[in-house]
């Protein structure tokens, strides 16, 4: 259409753009008819196919003002993008000028209005037409006695007089004498009498209704259907499914209904769609109106009038509405007499409402057309209902019928109404509109939602199974099962951030709150109550619609909602399996092949499968969970075959059946995950097993398998390894885990149930059945992590994204490691249980074997990943098998004592130090992982520290010198002490503490041991002695940082001094031994810190001991000390520090007496406390308690200390 008219000012707050349509353009578009030529003789080219006509080419009626009765879906099917939210009415532009006249005229108005979304759908309902239909058909004869009762009691239809069918015959003459160019006039030979005639039976008879709204229920009653109908639905087959799962945006959805002769009504066949503006009002308005064009006029509308007929306001109104819908700036008025051109006018479109005789005002009819609006909006609430806007002819009230609510009311099937079918199928093709439009966000849910449930509302899933099983999976579509949890931040669709429709609830709670205002008082007329009662909202004068915002819409047409799904994801998959199931039953209806199916009662609880697993040998669990990977690999041919239910594949249901079965695996798998991360293993084990049934039975209609099913599977079986390694590691709770599993909702088995139509679903019972052994229960994970690996690296899914592959390996190996540790633990636990340590058993040996290939294989699915951390900790693992195999070979004789040190131990504990140094140079430093890096020191540091003891404890002198063995030891404890780390402040720091101070002490006997035993040569016994005085002082220093290492400090101190004594023994000179056994005295004095630590603990003991008797059952009291304190050490300690200290005192008292030089001053007080001190102690009393005997001690230690000044911190190192 040329567009100069943009250009021009139209009164009124207009706005239009044409979607589609031609218009005629070009110098000879317009012919103007000659004057004084007769239209009543029909041109050359008269009731051709013109496309500048449209359907005014293709009827004898001309530009016919007769709407059909489904125009408005015929328009929304086609611009389905615009409908629900941008439009508030789609009808053709006849109905919109109608309703716009309703003032000003007397005639009847009848007009159906649908509610979709926010928009208002307007369609001419020839009520007459309608009863005629019924009188046929038996349909809609409630409401034609309806109509009788309370409307018109004389019902009849009205025939249309000569006059009309003449008048019809001229224009349609005259426009194509418009465009005819030559204009001259062939005669046609019929009767014109004859011709109005037929034209007036065509009209009466060739009803517009559509003759059948049912669809095909089954195979059977597809196969009796016409060819036309079976071809139209299994269209409507494809977009019922296509639409939501794959299809681009830019596809078109496929028509329910035929395109030919019996498309019922639900194309759209105007020959131009406009989306018009008027003030605030949005429609999408189709027109037939014929534009013409050219040269100085590029767009005008023709109108023929008689010259003797002045125009009165409806044909001006009627004139004006047309030119500001279709944007024509100017109207040419061909004006006759008895069908004789007389003359030409050409007049403005702004001129119109002033044209003498047609005034009317503008501003009236935009309130009009508002006020109408406010009053369908206000009461048209229900979205699939059908309602009649009604008014009789010359009436000045309009009434408002609910038909839906009268249809239930008359106890007549919903499919008796017209409308329901082409209503339902709009709901559901704007909602799947809606669903592929990427740009939508989840506020538009809601809106989706209640379209949808609407839908299906109105449809028998007998006859339309197809639409209810597709809008049923669109249901669960809405509810995302993958998207992360809701931030704060973000938009709610749970904040009403959604449109959605009045529930019942709500619309009462409206309408109580709006009765008694002044704006709804006219809705319910002054009529008699016999004629209104049934009506939903009444118009009693059409007068008070030309008042301004007379009627304001107090009902929101589309009120805020919530949306219905809850954050708990196990509400939102009970959603999806409930609408999951729903579809199910749509589709089963449809498949009649029940006889080849097992009997099976959805009420009766499907029996889950529960064994002990003890008696199962690997071999066939092998053999059962081989089917892990041959169910996810053997479809891939395409499917030719029916399937179990005898479903065709690539039929609807079998297209329908696919999605439904995956969207049901994955709300069971989003529940198994959900009841694994709250510790229901049970639970979790149970929808693990009905998600990978639904996988089952999906594979077996499948004819091939997409990468993404494929990585789902992937998950679920990596999801079902973690059930049963979870399951393993808590094997105390089993009987609350049994208890979980079993339980079964009846959703569940129905659904069960529809997936046995289709296969047997047992092809992952051995991955999904509840076992009692740990060690089956890892077997199974460990399989289940092998299969979601092979999947992951087929070659349908080698160039997937490698992080779940990544996972997966992760998982892998520590599955393997899992299973490592349980072997190893199993092996050290046969260790302990035989009494009498001869050769290692065959079982042992078989342990030690599947531990280490698990920790091999667990190693190297780290390596693949560069996962150094768990990399570091198998190889830790691998070091303590290692450990235990060297404990292992540890002979004990029948008196339980131990021989040499043997190879075979030496063997293993070196290869534990080999692991042990690769997993450190794995991990390279410290800060890669800090736990991980003193785990490792301490078991490498522990690891030399066990074998220099047992090297020194058990020395091997039957195969090696004592030299060598000194050597290794010294060597393996060095190296022990090297990976002590003392510096680093952690949790550890003190057993390193201990560790390093017990080395020292070891070396330091180690070397005084050889010092006694060495004889010869002098240079070495001078170097031992000097190791051994360096690593008695170290240990010293460390043993009294700590301070719960009373016994080991007063060991060394005592050791020390022996050491002290026998060096003594070899000294001639009186002076020298003076000096040594001052020297042993004073070491002696650092006793007093382990004698102060063991009187504190006892001390605290006492406290603990005379607390009120209550306490006395504690298991403390009982028996032992509840310091810790091993009190029969101490004893022995203190055995041997009397006699020792005893000792020094009287040698270094006969000394000092006997000694030839004179003594100092200083020399005899030191001698005197000499004297006193062992005074004391010879007259101890033996027998006296523990803590009186430390107490003496203490004290006396004391006096020498402050004698001869010596401290507590080793001067001696």
């Amino acid at each position: 259409m040329s567009a100069p008219a943009g250009d021009r000012e139209i009164p009124l707050d207009n706005a239009k753009e044409e979607i589609s349509g031609p218009v005629c353009t070009g110098e000879s578009s317009r012919h103007d008819s000659a004057e004084q030529t007769d239209l009543k003789l029909p041109p050359a080219n008269w009731l051709r196919e013109n496309p500048q006509l449209g359907s005014a080419g293709t009827t004898i009626l001309g530009s016919s003002s007769k709407s059909k009765p489904f125009s408005s879906f015929g328009m929304a099917y086609e611009f389905i993008d615009c409908i629900g939210d941008d439009v508030d009415v789609v009808s053709d532009s006849e109905n919109i000028k109608k309703l716009l006249k309703i003032p000003y005229s007397k005639s009847h108005v009848s007009m159906a209005v649908h509610r979709v979304g926010r928009t208002l759908l307007l369609d001419d309902l020839d009520i007459q037409e309608l009863f005629m239909k019924s009188s046929q058909t038996g349909d809609w004869t409630w409401l034609k006695e309806f109509y009788q009762r309370l409307i018109d009691q004389k019902w009849q239809r009205k025939k249309k007089s000569k006059e009309h069918w003449y008048q019809k015959a001229i224009l349609s003459k005259f426009l194509y004498y418009s465009i005819n160019g030559d204009g001259a006039a062939e005669p046609v030979p019929v009767n014109p009498d004859r011709e109005e005639e037929k034209e007036s039976e065509a009209e009466e008879f060739s009803s517009s209704w559509p003759t059948a709204f049912t669809s095909t229920a089954s195979d059977t009653e597809e196969a009796d259907a016409p060819k036309q109908v079976q071809e139209s639905f299994s269209m409507d087959s494809m977009f019922a499914l296509d639409q939501v799962t794959s299809a681009p945006k830019e596809q078109h959805l496929a028509m329910l209904f035929n395109e030919g002769e019996n498309s019922q009504g639900l194309r759209n066949d105007f020959v131009r769609n406009i989306m018009w503006t008027f003030e605030d009002i949005h429609m999408l308005v189709g027109s037939n109106m014929p534009i013409f064009g050219g040269g100085r006029y590029p767009a005008v509308s023709l109108r023929l009038r008689d010259n003797n007929k002045p125009i009165n306001i409806l044909t001006g109104i009627d004139y004006w509405l047309d030119n500001l819908m279709c944007n024509v700036p100017e109207l040419v008025m061909c004006f006759h007499v008895n069908g004789i051109v007389q003359k030409y006018e050409m007049i403005k479109t702004e001129d119109i409402p002033h044209l003498e005789n047609s005034t009317f005002s503008t501003r009236v009819v935009k309130d009009i057309a508002q006020n109408i609006l406010s009053f369908l909006k206000s009461n048209c609430t229900k979205e699939g209902h059908t309602y009649w806007l009604f008014k009789a002819s010359g009436s000045d009230i309009v009434k408002l019928y609910d038909l839906t609510t009268l249809c239930e009311e008359a106890e007549e099937e919903k499919c008796q109404n017209p409308f329901t079918l082409p209503v339902a199928v709009l709901l559901y093709r704007v909602a799947s509109n809606m669903m592929l439009k990427a740009s939508q966000n989840r506020k538009h849910y809601g809106t989706i939602r209640t379209l949808l449930l609407n839908c299906v509302k109105l449809l028998d899933e007998e006859r339309h199974p197809q639409i209810i099983a597709s809008a049923h999976y669109m249901l669960s579509e809405l509810f995302q099962l993958d998207e992360p949890p809701e931030e704060d931040g973000e938009e709610s669709i749970r904040a009403g951030g959604s449109e959605d429709s009045y529930s019942d609830e709500d619309r009462e709670e409206e309408e109580e709150l709006t009765e008694d205002s002044d704006e709804n008082v006219s809705y319910r007329s002054c009529c008699s109550p016999q004629d209104d009662s049934k009506a939903v909202a009444v118009i009693r004068s059409v007068v008070e619609l030309s008042v301004p915002e007379k009627y304001k819409s107090t009902h929101q047409i589309r009120p805020s909602s919530v949306f219905p799904v809850s954050l708990d994801k196990e509400e939102k998959c009970r959603h999806v399996l409930s609408c999951v199931l729903k579809g199910l039953k749509a589709v089963d209806v449809t498949i009649k092949k029940e006889s080849d199916l097992p009997a099976a009662d959805p009420n009766t609880p499907i029996p889950l499968k529960y064994e002990d697993r003890n008696a199962i040998g690997a071999c066939a669990a092998e053999q059962g969970l081989s089917l892990l990977l041959e169910r996810a690999m053997a479809w891939q041919a395409d499917q030719k075959l029916p399937t179990r239910s005898g479903m065709i594949p690539g039929s609807w249901q079998h297209r329908m059946k696919l999605q439904l079965f995956l969207k049901a695996s994955k709300a069971y798998y989003v529940l198994s995950d959900a009841a694994t991360k709250l510790q229901k293993y049970g639970r979790a084990l149970r929808y693990i097993k009905l998600s990978l049934q639904c996988y089952d039975a999906y594979c077996s209609v499948s004819g091939t398998l997409h990468p993404q099913v494929l990585q789902f599977h992937s998950q679920c079986l990596s999801l079902c390894g973690d059930i049963h390694l979870m399951l393993a590691q808590n094997g105390n709770n089993r009987a609350a885990y049994l208890e979980e599993y079993s339980y079964q909702t009846k959703e569940d088995q129905e659904i069960l149930h529809s997936l046995q139509r289709e296969s047997s679903c047992q092809a992952f019972n051995m991955a999904t059945d509840l076992a009692t052994d740990p060690e089956y229960q890892l077997f199974v994970s460990s399989k289940c992590y092998e299969a979601a690996y092979e999947l992951l690296f087929s070659e349908a899914l080698k160039d997937q994204d490698s992080d779940q592959l990544a996972q997966v390996l992760k998982r892998l190996g520590n599955i393997r490691n899992e299973m490592g540790v349980y072997f190893m633990n199993q092996a050290a636990a046969m260790q302990t249980e035989k009494e009498v340590k001869k050769s290692v058993s065959g079982a042992e040996q078989e342990m030690w074997k599947k531990s280490f290939s698990y920790f091999e294989k667990g190693m190297k699915d780290f390596e693949a990943i560069e996962d150094s951390t768990n990399s570091a900790l198998l190889l830790c693992n691998t070091g303590r098998l290692m450990r235990i195999c060297a404990q292992a070979h540890c002979t004990l004789s029948a008196d339980q004592s131990r021989g040499e040190f043997s190879p075979e131990e030496a063997l293993y504990y070196n290869k534990a130090i080999h692991y042990y140094l690769r997993a450190r140079k794995c991990l390279a430093s410290r800060e890669n992982h800090s736990a991980v890096w003193d785990s490792v020191n301490w078991e490498l540091s522990t690891t030399y520290f066990t074998l220099a003891t047992l090297l020194q404890d058990y020395a091997p002198l039957s195969r090696k010198a004592q030299e060598q063995i000194e050597r290794e030891v010294t060597d393996a404890m060095m190296k022990s002490l090297k990976y002590c780390d003392l510096q680093t402040e952690s949790a550890r720091q003190p057993l390193y503490q201990y560790r390093a101070a017990t080395i020292h002490h070891r070396l330091a006997s180690m070397y005084h041991s050889c010092f006694r035993n060495q004889v010869g040569d002098e240079h070495l016994r001078k170097q031992h002695r000097s190791l051994a005085e360096l690593h008695y002082s170290k240990a010293v220093c460390l043993f009294l940082s700590l301070t719960d290492a009373p016994c080991e400090l007063l060991r060394t101190l005592l050791e020390r001094v022996a050491f002290a004594e026998f060096t003594m023994a070899g000294q001639s000179s009186s002076t020298a031994k003076l000096k040594s056994l001052t020297g042993a005295l004073e070491i002696m004095t650092e006793t007093r810190s382990a004698f102060l630590m063991i009187q504190k603990e006892l001390l605290e003991e006492q406290i603990e001991l005379s607390e009120p008797a209550e306490s006395s059952d504690s298991p403390e009291a009982a028996g032992g000390s509840p310091s810790g304190l091993n009190l029969q050490e101490v004893m022995k300690l203190i055995g041997v520090f009397e006699p020792s200290f005893s000792f020094l005192l009287l040698q270094v008292i006969k000394l000092m007496t006997t000694m030839k030089r004179k003594p100092s001053n200083k020399d005899e007080e030191l001698l005197k406390t000499f004297k006193n001190v062992y005074s004391k102690l010879l007259r101890a009393e033996k027998n006296a308690p523990l803590l009186s005997r430390i107490e003496l001690h203490i004290e006396l230690l004391q006096q020498l200390k402050t004698q001869t000044g010596s401290g507590d911190t080793g001067a001696h190192s």
